[in-house]
């Protein structure tokens, strides 16, 4: 079983900050890559932002210079730091991982449930 559980979301003023974690658990040969991925109201899912095993770094253009991916290996943990946050940032976020379990020669896509970011005065 793969586990992918985030947190941090919640309710912020325009230009506030939020820290978004999600940690993966479970049998867990190998991480490849971890990211975010939001969906607004009405709106299709889309990337935020992805970073891989090597640390490369794909961000959105909607939330460069606000948004920060990193990940922790150790941890199997990916974060999302949220800056000068607009009310348009307002989504579920949620967490992916492409991954490989134990015993496994493949690797899949797993996903967590979300989390709720709201950003209103």
């Amino acid at each position: 079983q793969v586990q992918l559980v985030e947190s941090g979301g919640g309710l912020v003023q325009p230009g506030g900050s939020l820290r978004l974690s999600c940690a993966a658990s479970g049998s867990i040969a190998s991480i490849y890559s971890m990211g975010w991925y939001r969906q607004g109201p009405g709106k299709q899912r889309e990337l935020v932002a992805g970073i891989n095993l090597g640390g490369n770094i794909n961000t959105a253009d909607s939330v460069k210079g606000r948004f920060t991916i990193s990940r922790d290996n150790a941890k199997n943990t990916v974060y999302l730091q949220m800056n000068s946050l607009k009310p348009e940032d307002t989504a579920v976020y949620y967490c992916n991982a492409d991954l490989r379990r134990i015993g496994s020669f493949s690797s899949y896509v797993y996903w967590g449930q979300g989390t709720q970011v709201t950003v209103s005065s």
